[in-house]
């Protein structure tokens, strides 16, 4: 399997940075369904305001694929498909859509953070861009995943070792 060079490139960082991490790359996505999206959704985890992410169980089901677990690490990119952003997820729960708590809406970081404008936003998202037959419906079980950033493209080291923010070192 061939893999993008620059992934493989910002995997390699991130193990430099932080020697704990294993060997192996973890899974490797975007938020949202659009480059728009996932650049907007990307800015506010950058800038620490989005901790926490929210999936349909219906969706994971259809497809076949895992649920996150906690522990788990997730590369991230932007809409132009390029590495921004190493998470780990720090917890799960499966709740029904109807029962997503406040503090879930405000931790996702967006709009107003309120948990009216969460369900707007997640109800028009699933019913346009579901990967399962059944789309949306106010009782359908939701993944809340909180997640922490680990690191970030552009990150650099500085001389008494700690992770700073930044653009990249020019040679």
């Amino acid at each position: 399997m061939q893999t993008d060079p620059a992934i493989d490139e910002f995997w390699r960082e991130c193990r430099t940075a932080l020697p704990h991490l294993p060997e192996r790359m973890p899974e490797v996505w975007a938020f949202g369904a659009t480059p728009e999206h996932a650049d907007g959704l990307l800015a506010l985890v950058l800038a620490g305001t989005k901790t926490a992410t929210a999936s349909s169980l219906w969706d994971y089901e259809h497809t076949g694929d895992p649920l996150p677990a906690v522990g788990e690490l997730s590369i991230i990119l932007d809409g132009r498909g390029a590495p921004r952003a190493l998470l780990e997820t720090t917890a799960i729960a499966v709740v029904p859509f109807d029962q997503v708590p406040a503090s879930h809406a405000f931790a996702e970081g967006e709009g107003d953070r309120t948990l009216e404008h969460w369900r707007e936003v997640h109800e028009r998202y699933w019913r346009q861009h579901s990967e399962n037959p059944r789309g949306y419906e106010p009782t359908m079980p939701v993944v809340c995943e909180e997640f922490r950033l680990l690191r970030s493209s552009g990150e650099r080291e500085d001389p008494a070792g700690e992770c700073r923010r930044g653009l990249p070192a020019r040679g």
